[in-house]
């Protein structure tokens, strides 16, 4: 029998009008986004179709609007019939849908976190003071070598680190601009195919997200956390837990640390997963766990016509 991991997509993946089709003949998606916008205390459906796509953008909303419809995807495959995961992981914010799949957190309670979350995260450092950069080509252990260098060279203006490690050769790194520039100029200097700045409001997962880790804590103390009824490996260690209040600690530190989604992606596969459905908006990490492990057979539910396909892929 074939193991199946289901992984649940990140920042970046969103677009407007994206699940459209679908709310036009599955009510179950309107009724996913008619209970996160009364938790919201805004019309996220109205949001999410018809924009401004400015606000979409911004972190405190696409954080909701994209837990909501990778949720909104997750239980359309249940609906017809997709048959429960053995395993289950999220990019970044995607971790909080897989734990929603797994029953750790409820969806309410979810929306409301991410929400907070991506407040906190936007408010640590102030706009345009740093940022992110996409490295292509360069060893990870070189880039983050890199990375450190000049972090310590530097005052707390060069801040810089390895944020997300992508898949084989791709690594995102963040800090604040001079450390970033700095960073991309010495990554091309050493061999990088291309260091560029990415197009994103703050440095997420770095230590300049500490002051929003903090006060995520308070925020994630006082939701109910249970054990998960679905093993899920998390991004800070790329390892599996089941122990509710290390769940919850691990994504206090997972905002202030790498994403590690080429070794979660490596875990499985050791784990025996042979099958990886991306389920949200998109096809980002279908394309990533191609690169990480061409051995495993990648599919992505995004739309009805995706949804039907994977379902047949999965029936062989």
């Amino acid at each position: 029998m074939k193991k199946i991991a289901f992984v649940f997509p990140g920042q970046g993946s969103q677009e407007l009008g994206m699940l459209g089709e679908a709310a036009a003949t599955r009510s179950s998606v309107l009724e996913t986004f008619a209970k996160a916008s009364a938790v919201l205390g805004y019309d996220l459906w109205e949001l999410v179709q018809t924009g401004p796509e400015e606000q979409l953008n911004q972190t405190e909303f696409t954080q909701p609007a994209l837990l909501t419809a990778s949720i909104a995807l997750w239980r359309l495959a249940r609906e017809d019939g997709v048959l429960l995961p053995h395993v289950l992981a999220g990019h970044s914010l995607g971790e909080y849908s897989a734990l929603v799949a797994a029953e750790v957190i409820d969806f309410d309670a979810a929306v409301k976190l991410v929400q907070k979350r991506g407040q906190y995260m936007q408010s640590s450092v102030p706009l345009g003071e740093g940022g992110m950069a996409a490295v292509l080509g360069l060893d990870d252990a070189r880039v983050s070598a890199i990375c450190i260098e000049i972090s310590q060279a530097g005052g707390p203006d060069t801040v810089v680190q390895a944020a997300n490690y992508n898949a084989p050769g791709q690594v995102v790194i963040a800090g604040k601009n001079e450390g970033l520039a700095r960073a991309i100029e010495a990554c091309k200097a050493a061999g990088a195919k291309r260091a560029m700045a990415l197009s994103v409001s703050a440095p997420f997962h770095s230590v300049l997200m500490r002051p929003a880790a903090e006060r995520m804590a308070a925020e994630l103390a006082a939701v109910e956390f249970r054990a998960p009824t679905i093993d899920i490996i998390q991004n800070v260690n790329a390892d599996f837990c089941s122990e509710p209040d290390k769940i919850r600690e691990n994504l206090v530190q997972q905002m202030y640390s790498a994403v590690r989604w080429t070794e979660t992606i490596q875990r499985m596969a050791i784990s025996g997963v042979d099958r990886v459905v991306e389920c949200g908006p998109g096809k980002v990490l279908t394309g990533l766990n191609k690169r990480i492990d061409k051995s495993l057979e990648s599919m992505s539910i995004h739309s009805l016509a995706s949804l039907a396909e994977t379902l047949e892929a999965l029936s062989q």
